[in-house]
């Protein structure tokens, strides 16, 4: 009876300590960590859901930007912090699907290291120039390309961004010249000032320059134009035909996370997803909201990596 009954108050103390947890989550300030840098279209979500979350939480939402390394500093950080739902991956496709296809060894691994969260929306991108190039259209660039192979450039700060590229030369039949940044907003600068020539980015970082007219907006990036952009044709029906290229958001915490915290923090994220602030980044962005339990992000993840696998291959891309 003696040993039934530790036995009894331990599992029931075990119970208890998880239970207590998963209820007053969160217990402190909760880290947002972000793989880009600060005006990133994940920077740009991870604060508006901040908002709601800290609201609903009654605790501080802190944005921490890591850019760099594809992602590799933001993932790894998260991978290793206490699994207690307060440190927490607000993070793309880039992480979580493509860096295994892009290069040999990482520091992460994108499903053992992560308890998945919830997805948290989609998107695509635009095809944009410097004014100075002569293109007017994506059927013009192809062209100009193909007059001058190699010569012309583009620059990504995400993988979206550089397989979009990569994606447009395979289909297209042309040779651009890749320029890698650590975000999409740092090559954006350099778009601006006629450094690089194109960019393929999300809508978010690149329309603001669109609509003041400091670049050329070519074409979308999956099969249907942006209600944003509504004049601007897609890269498929402006003459590649076929193309479609577009990202997703999600969430992750560290593997070993209580089940019941991490059930509660997708309740936390996904009606910060409904919020206002999000409403309008996504209003904004082009993008749209898109939600799921942690059982159906693990599975969207599992395909998202085979289909970006087949995808980097079929561009001929090798691991670094």
């Amino acid at each position: 009876m003696i040993r039934v009954s530790r036995l009894t108050c331990a599992i029931g103390a075990l119970l208890l300590a998880s239970g207590v947890g998963a209820q007053d989550y969160p217990t402190k300030p909760i880290t947002f960590v972000v793989p880009f840098a600060a005006g990133s279209a994940t920077d740009q979500l991870a604060r508006a859901l901040g908002q709601s979350v800290s609201e609903q939480g009654k605790q501080a939402v802190v944005v921490d930007n890591k850019p760099g390394a594809s992602g590799f500093l933001a993932a790894q950080f998260v991978a290793k912090a206490s699994p207690d739902g307060h440190t927490v991956l607000i993070t793309t496709n880039t992480t979580h699907a493509a860096n295994e296809h892009l290069y040999k060894s990482m520091p992460y691994d994108p499903v053992k290291d992560f308890a998945p969260v919830t997805l948290l929306g989609k998107g695509g991108q635009i095809m944009i120039v410097n004014p100075k190039v002569e293109a007017k259209s994506v059927a013009e660039f192809v062209a100009l390309a193909k007059k001058n192979p190699g010569k012309l450039t583009f620059g990504s700060g995400s993988s979206s961004s550089r397989i979009a590229g990569e994606l447009l030369q395979q289909m297209a039949g042309i040779q651009v010249l890749h320029i890698p940044y650590k975000s999409n907003p740092l090559a954006i600068t350099d778009l601006l000032g006629g450094q690089i020539d194109l960019m393929i980015t999300d809508t978010s970082t690149g329309m603001p320059q669109v609509k003041s007219g400091k670049l050329r907006a070519l074409g979308y990036s999956t099969q249907k134009r942006s209600a944003q952009l509504p004049e601007v044709p897609t890269i498929a029906e402006a003459g590649v035909k076929g193309y479609d290229m577009g990202y997703w958001f999600a969430a992750y915490v560290p593997a070993g996370t209580p089940p019941a915290v991490v059930a509660r923090l997708n309740e936390l994220l996904i009606h910060g997803v409904k919020s206002a602030a999000a409403k309008a980044f996504f209003d904004t962005a082009g993008s749209e909201m898109w939600t799921t339990s942690p059982d159906e992000l693990a599975k969207f993840q599992a395909a998202e990596t085979q289909k970006w696998g087949k995808v980097i291959k079929a561009a001929g891309i090798e691991p670094e």
